[in-house]
């Protein structure tokens, strides 16, 4: 639980709060004010070099390095600031080429290159050692709001006010494009810091619908795809998401805060929140490591196969869900299908599944397009079809239907 006790309200700041970040030692805020503040976590007073001024307008985002050595700025004044996060110093003031405003920025997790999104739809990618610009090019339509690097720091995501999620390599080559992923704008966008080697990702993405979303980022034989779970989880906090979706439950809940909260931000290495706002206000609490479950949904924790997300499940998981649902019948074709939970969350889009015509269930577009290939055999056996209509498999449907509502 959060305590109240262990709070600190820092008001340095003269207009609304635009960013929060941490290193292992320090807390730095950005603000429209046109300055970033620097505080020390030990104590939270301010570092003697702080507020850092350079920028002619109103700061969007910062991060630090990997190390926490550099401090990195964006503003609408078309900049990213680098700056020495123990002196203040400003180490290299990067322009974007078309003088665009900076609205988001991120470092690549070895610190190797520097991504900022523009609001003219464009990301400039700079080498970080050399401070000297690799690529800029357009990536949207609409301004670019958000941004963040893979763990391996061999692709990039980017969010739009338009909803769009867009992946991308580091030479700024499209990998997959996800329409709409959030109805009205793109917030924030977030990787968890493990992943499987070769395998995928993890994405939190959360919008201006209200939605926050998890999702499956896959890359083999060079093809980006995206994959969404189904999560309906409201206590997922998302700052700085971790693999194992570190959930946040509050039973009791933070004092009201008087504005939007426009920023907010874990400590690495200390039970730290910080959270900014339309007030001015940095507030930061102290948590206790016992808020953080595995999984939290709807404040309860769940046994078992729930604790994990669905694409986690093992092949044992998923026949015991079927189990618990009333769908015994179907176990056994699981099982000779070797269905985990990541082949089960593609069963749970609007196609959800189809009991085929030859005893299997298979996902509508994938067995539509099999017979639209002119096979009259079937995928699962190699034995002729004797009919090519396709039977809804309503009982596996509305369990996961059943699943997801009650998430």
């Amino acid at each position: 639980m959060v305590k109240s006790i262990n709070h600190v309200a820092l008001r340095q700041h003269t207009d609304e709060i635009s960013c929060c970040a941490f290193s292992a030692s320090l807390l730095a805020t950005c603000s429209a004010d046109k300055t970033l503040r620097v505080y020390s976590t030990r104590d939270f007073s301010e570092l003697r070099c702080s507020p850092l001024s350079g920028h002619a307008y109103g700061v969007h985002c910062c991060c630090f390095s990997s190390c926490g050595s550099y401090l990195i700025s964006c503003s609408t004044d078309g900049s990213a600031v680098v700056w020495r996060s123990d002196t203040g110093e400003a180490a290299a003031v990067l322009q974007h080429p078309s003088r665009s405003p900076l609205r988001v920025c991120a470092l690549a997790p070895d610190s190797s290159l520097l991504l900022a999104g523009a609001s003219d739809g464009t990301v400039a990618l700079w080498d970080f050692a050399s401070k000297t610009l690799r690529r800029c090019g357009a990536v949207s339509e609409a301004s670019v709001v958000a941004c963040c690097f893979s763990p391996c720091g061999q692709m990039f995501m980017t969010g739009c006010t338009y909803g769009d999620l867009k992946l991308w390599d580091v030479d700024v080559s499209l990998l997959h494009a996800e329409k709409d992923a959030h109805d009205l704008g793109v917030a924030c966008c977030r990787f968890a810091s493990q992943f499987t080697v070769g395998e995928f990702f993890r994405l939190a993405s959360c919008g201006q619908d209200s939605q926050l979303k998890i999702w499956i980022v896959s890359q083999r034989e060079g093809a980006g795809r995206l994959t969404p779970l189904p999560f309906r989880g409201t206590n997922l906090f998302l700052g700085q998401f971790q693999s194992v979706m570190h959930a946040l439950h509050i039973p009791s809940p933070l004092p009201p805060l008087r504005r939007y909260v426009t920023a907010v931000a874990l400590s690495p290495t200390m039970p730290w929140i910080a959270t900014g706002s339309m007030d001015r206000i940095v507030n930061v609490w102290r948590q206790s490591t016992s808020s953080f479950p595995v999984v939290c949904f709807a404040g309860r924790k769940l046994p078992g196969h729930s604790r994990l997300l669905l694409a986690d499940w093992s092949e044992e998981d998923v026949q015991t869900w079927l189990c618990e649902e009333g769908l015994e019948e179907l176990v056994s074709i699981f099982k000779v299908n070797n269905m985990d939970g990541l082949e089960l969350s593609q069963l749970s889009k609007e196609t959800a599944a189809e009991l085929g015509i030859d005893g299997y269930s298979y996902e509508r577009e994938s067995i539509e397009s099999w017979i639209r290939g002119k096979n009259k055999t079937s995928p699962m056996t190699n034995l002729p079809l004797q009919t090519t209509l396709l039977t809804p498999n309503r009982s596996l449907k509305m369990a996961i239907t059943r699943w997801k509502s009650g998430q």
